[in-house]
């Protein structure tokens, strides 16, 4: 199999630079600091070093021993990236990028959220490394997640809220790059995901790919072999080619999830394969879910990390050869996922990562007791209580979640 992206960075048919003149010398520049850093030891060795010392890795591979009884069929394993500093995996990204910034001499980050986890993230390790931070999150995403924007601005960040379009990660993202473009010289633009031009997609997923890397060998280590399927959301895709990749080569099943919203027959959804067709979204050709004219049409999800209307280009590719499945599952079938997994295992998932649940459990009935499941827990769901309360007493009504859709809001 090719290891992508090329030298044109692209994923198959996907990927790439689609970004003004202006943007062109600082990714090159960001490029060569990347594959320089790569390649130097004393890099990868100070990373490694903060992954384990100070993000709190390697994290645990749990069994769910009580879902695995209650469920029947295969057995279940959860990948515990909930358990890294600040509750998701978005810090192994965030510290690389940190360090690359820098090693490149530049100490003021920008950074876009959505469900506020990447911005925590990223206003983490500007505090570790004494530097600035502006974080761009759309004003609904703000209201969603109130809890993460008080961390943020405790740790030092200034947040941003971004009151375009549909106010949540699509118009964080198109503001923070609108404000790289302008200042690109002294500031590092640290995305969140396997999303934007080239090189970000790629950079994101070697610094994700830990969560693969540990994975295989835990697994290896507990059941002496690997497991039948591997299962993770995808909204930009960052927690789930940081699992796959490493297992691409085996035989494995690989499964995406991504967010069906109130169905994928109805525009309430951000199921960007399932339903999307190719065009360009922040830089990247790609996936993304628009109408007859390409006019993007506006992502809904239950999830404030997963309501993107793209997905990073290597997914892209991955869907077109067949070498990963892309499915999807509804807000109802998360939430239900959730409850299940709080009251049966004790463990309070993000609702992100309930989508990868709702569908493993599904699909662990079909299977044997002799095979497994390996579901990527991407964060804990302590920042989404207020979300759940307000879907616990009906709060979110379809006229609200209409008005949404329709970019109105």
């Amino acid at each position: 199999m090719i290891m992508y992206p090329d030298i044109k960075g692209r994923y198959g048919d996907f990927g790439g630079k689609f970004v003004p003149e202006t943007l062109m010398e600082p990714l090159e520049e960001l490029e060569n600091a990347y594959r320089e850093a790569a390649a130097d030891p004393a890099f990868k060795e100070e990373y490694v070093h903060l992954l384990k010392e100070y993000s709190g890795r390697p994290t645990a591979l749990t069994f769910a021993e009580n879902l695995t009884k209650s469920i029947g069929g295969a057995s279940i394993y959860l990948k515990r990236e909930d358990l890294n500093h600040t509750g998701a995996h978005k810090i192994n990204n965030a510290i690389g990028q940190a360090l690359l910034a820098k090693r490149m001499g530049k100490n003021q980050l920008i950074a876009e959220t959505g469900a506020g986890q990447h911005g925590v993230a990223a206003a983490t390790v500007a505090a570790k490394f004494g530097m600035k931070c502006k974080v761009f999150m759309g004003a609904e995403d703000v209201e969603r997640q109130q809890l993460n924007v008080f961390r943020m601005e405790l740790l030092g960040a200034e947040v941003v809220p971004v009151h375009s379009g549909n106010k949540t990660l699509k118009d964080a993202t198109n503001e923070a790059i609108r404000y790289w473009v302008q200042h690109c010289e002294d500031h590092f633009y640290m995305i969140g995901s396997v999303v934007g031009p080239h090189p970000y997609p790629m950079i994101v997923r070697d610094f994700q790919k830990v969560i693969g890397e540990e994975s295989k060998k835990q697994f290896a280590e507990r059941t002496g072999g690997l497991p039948d399927k591997v299962i993770a959301c995808v909204g930009g895709g960052s927690n789930a080619i940081g699992m796959f990749h490493p297992f691409l080569h085996d035989d494995v099943e690989l499964i995406g999830v991504e967010a069906a919203g109130k169905g994928i027959d109805t525009p309430l959804h951000a199921a960007t394969i399932t339903k999307g067709t190719s065009g360009v979204i922040h830089g990247s050709l790609t996936y993304l879910i628009q109408d007859e004219f390409g006019q993007i049409i506006e992502p809904y999800s239950i999830s404030a990390g997963l309501d993107y209307p793209g997905v990073g280009p290597e997914h892209a590719h991955l869907a077109d050869t067949g070498r990963v499945q892309y499915i999807s599952a509804t807000d109802q079938e998360a939430l239900d996922a959730l409850h299940r997994t709080a009251k049966e295992e004790g463990l309070l998932a993000a609702i992100e990562s309930a989508h990868a649940l709702a569908k493993a459990f599904i699909i662990a009935e079909t299977m044997s007791p002799e095979q497994s499941i390996l579901v990527c827990l991407s964060g804990r769901g302590d920042k989404d209580v207020h979300t759940l309360m307000k879907a616990l007493k009906g709060e979110v009504d379809q006229d609200e979640l209409l008005s949404v859709s329709s970019g109105s809001k």
